[in-house]
């Protein structure tokens, strides 16, 4: 039936209701939940008996809580309490962060001798620890300090006199503490992706500053809701050293009580101190949360920690002198491109050959598109070429220089990990899902391995991350976090960020696989314009059609097998190998 049929069916009321029409003059009645209202009653009705119960009750002895709740002994035993659990806290994540760095360290005796310790210490009640720590004179006589197995002592002391219950108590609640916060932290470490940690090598960040700068504060957003209950569970477990005859809080109220018989009012006096050390655990924990919420919202909740830190940055900071504007080519000089060789590499995972003695020379300046189906081993290979993965046989060098490897006459021995990220800082890479660092903002993102690795100034790495920022057309982007950015926004960072280093050969790892179609021009513009840089870029690609204009050499993979290569124009046009005409009848 025609739609004007249809409208002529309707009753006039319905025909008059037309989109246009004025809603402004009616009243708007908002939905009813019956059930959420009744929850509420409920609710209600439960929070007026308890508070009933407790204030018409005299037999809780208000008045003797009020006698005791801000007596001398009580807030003696109060301190002993805050001091305890600062010190447990303080110390056993200390001990518990470098346990948890040992669990996933590469030397297996470390990790397993970790492992152990956690173990042991979990499953010891901190009881049963206390008093076998307060007893320990009972096993040893003396604790000494000096060369073991040598005979050699530096210093002794009687067990008895060292070890006060004070002292157990604080090794006995961080050694409880260590065990649990190592998983912790352990969990919070396992929680970041694996692509921060490649990014961060790729850029040739060292070790300890990939872990305290990378690694740890994103970590933390992991490790912050369990640790904060382990601090709580500290807190707490600081009532269990009253074995010791420590005059803590809890030790201090039983003293009262046995004497004045004041049971519940004086249990009450604890309780409520209890639950004030708790109330304010919980105000820093969800400031300290937000705070390192930093990138991971668009639009992230203010904390009282950073905005009390932006405060102390203006107020220490001097005032800024003005900045000469820069011209591009006093920021970033030109640097002439790497040579690449590649020679018989074969790489495998388990049974399965991902590369299979793939030989390549790509000359200075070149740029080079990878094609091939998923799977043919373009990623691995370009992967290889910076050493993030390293290769089972065959040589990769730059400029006659092996990544991994130092050559000392007919002799190659492998290079420490220190050493490779040194040498990979002239690699520059962009990742096919970017992994930029999101709790850094654009600039800090773009400066870190200069200031880091380069060693450069930090004000000089500033004015040539936003020269960058202002190539890629992202100069009003300094401030944003990534999340807060577009996906082919967040790309054209990961090149800046990447050319931040000046390095001879720019890697790409499949730039615009990840992007939505309308982004994939913005990524692919930028990298046009730096085919004319003169870096060597190596680009693992599915745009055909791009490889055909930018790049010098197309060469195509398969099974992890170079099949074919040669200038974009016969690879493309004219392939001699069936396998590369009947790859590109599939993708043109």
């Amino acid at each position: 039936m025609p739609l004007a049929a249809n409208v002529a069916d309707l009753p006039a009321q319905a025909r008059a209701a037309s989109p246009g029409r004025d809603f402004s003059g009616f009243r708007v009645v908002p939905a009813r939940y019956p059930a959420r209202t009744t929850g509420t009653i409920f609710a209600g009705l439960v929070i007026a008996g308890v508070l009933y119960s407790v204030l018409s009750n005299p037999r809780w002895g208000w008045d003797v809580f009020a006698e005791w709740f801000f007596a001398e002994p009580v807030l003696v035993g109060l301190g002993r309490t805050l001091l305890l659990t600062a010190l447990g806290t303080v110390l056993g994540f200390l001990f518990g962060t470098l346990l948890a760095l040992a669990r996933v360290s590469g030397s297996p005796l470390l990790s397993g001798l970790a492992w152990g310790y956690v173990w042991l210490f979990r499953s010891i009640p901190l009881i049963v620890l206390l008093l076998i720590l307060n007893n320990l004179g009972y096993l040893y006589d003396t604790i000494w300090l000096g060369v073991p197995f040598t005979g050699i002592t530096l210093a002794s002391w009687q067990t008895t006199q060292a070890i006060t219950p004070f002292l157990a108590a604080v090794i006995g609640l961080t050694l409880n503490a260590s065990a649990f916060s190592s998983e912790i932290v352990r969990g919070g470490i396992l929680a970041v992706d694996q692509g921060q940690h490649e990014a961060a090598a790729a850029l040739g960040l060292p070790r300890r500053r990939q872990v305290s700068r990378i690694v740890l504060p994103q970590a933390m957003r992991t490790i912050l809701p369990t640790a904060f209950n382990e601090v709580i569970s500290i807190a707490k477990g600081t009532s269990q050293v009253y074995i010791l005859a420590l005059p803590e809080l809890f030790y201090t109220i039983q003293v009262i009580y046995r004497r004045n018989l004041e049971v519940i009012p004086l249990l009450m006096v604890a309780t409520v101190w209890y639950l004030v050390i708790l109330s304010v655990l919980s105000f820093v924990q969800r400031h300290v949360e937000r705070y390192y919420a930093r990138g991971a919202l668009r639009n992230p909740p203010p904390s009282l920690i950073g905005t009390a830190l932006k405060r102390l940055r203006r107020a220490s900071a001097p005032a800024r002198p003005a900045v000469p504007a820069v011209s591009p080519s006093s920021v970033l000089p030109a640097r002439q491109g790497g040579e690449i060789r590649i020679t018989n590499v074969s790489k495998s995972f388990g049974p399965l050959k991902v590369l299979d003695a793939v030989s390549l020379a790509l000359r200075p300046g070149s740029v080079t598109a990878i094609i091939g189906q998923s799977g043919s081993g373009k990623s691995t290979l370009l992967r290889a070429i910076n050493h993030l993965e390293r290769v089972d046989a065959g040589f990769i060098a730059i400029d006659g220089d092996l990544i991994g490897y130092r050559q000392d006459g007919d002799t190659l021995y492998e290079l420490k990990e220190k050493d490779i990220l040194a040498r990979r800082v002239d690699v520059g890479m962009v990742f096919q899902s970017f992994n930029l660092f999101p709790h850094l903002t654009v600039i800090e993102n773009i400066v870190e391995a200069p200031v880091t690795v380069r060693g450069l100034p930090r004000a000089q790495a500033v004015a040539e991350a936003r020269e960058l920022l202002a190539r890629v057309g992202l100069a009003d982007k300094a401030d944003a976090y990534p999340r807060q950015l577009s996906g082919g926004q967040q790309q054209r960072v990961a090149i800046a960020r990447a050319l931040a280093l000046r390095p001879k050969v720019l890697l790409f790892d499949e730039p615009t696989s990840a992007l939505d179609p309308e982004l994939v021009g913005e990524v692919l513009d930028v990298i046009k314009e730096l085919s004319l840089s003169g870096t060597t870029l190596v680009i693992v690609t599915h745009e055909i059609g791009f490889a055909r204009e930018v790049a010098d050499q197309v060469v195509f993979m398969e099974d992890g097998r170079i099949l074919e290569q040669g200038p974009p124009s016969r690879v493309l046009t004219a392939p001699d190998h069936p396998r590369t005409r009947e790859f590109l009848a599939k993708v043109l």
